[in-house]
């Protein structure tokens, strides 16, 4: 499960499992029944892997699986580590809402530049929105960082998972 780009916040990666989809996908059907250690949820070609509310936190990471058929006999696992739906999504919010400070800041410091008025203010929010996308930045490498022995357990569960399959 190594990450070959460390910026990357949501680690990828892809298996190519020598039988058919439908074959893994009752695999990690039947062992939403068997176990009670994560929570296992299927959609379409889409399997959820992530923890019960009692284990989870803030940052508690959920495994995203996307098996897709190559052939009759062959398929393609491709998986992605990410937090809960709501939080990505609220620390994407974040983000948007600092691009936009910064480029109304931007439209504002160059409406007073052109009109020969003061725009130290509007430069000064600017440097203030690059300050808040690092620290929006470092907050979510944090994350990462304090859940990696997560993502491994729930990696490791998905490996025991296939490994029944064989």
């Amino acid at each position: 499960m190594p990450s070959s780009n460390t910026i990357n916040l949501r680690p990828r990666f892809k298996i190519e499992i020598p039988m058919g989809n439908e074959t893994v996908l009752s695999t990690f059907q039947e062992a939403k029944k068997t176990q009670s250690e994560f929570i296992v949820s299927r959609i379409d070609d889409h399997v959820f892997i992530r923890f019960p509310k009692h284990k989870q936190h803030f940052w508690s990471p959920q495994l995203h699986l996307e098996i897709n058929e190559v052939s009759a006999n062959a398929c393609l696992l491709r998986g992605l580590f990410g937090p809960n739906p709501t939080v990505w999504t609220f620390f994407m919010f974040l983000h948007f809402m600092v691009a936009g400070l910064f480029i109304a800041f931007g439209i504002w410091a160059y409406s007073n530049w052109a009109l020969n008025t003061r725009y130290s203010i509007q430069l000064t929010g600017m440097l203030l929105m690059v300050l808040v996308w690092f620290v929006l930045y470092f907050a979510g490498s944090i994350g990462k960082a304090s859940s990696k022995k997560e993502m491994a357990e729930l990696y490791d569960f998905m490996n025991r998972i296939l490994a029944s399959t064989t």
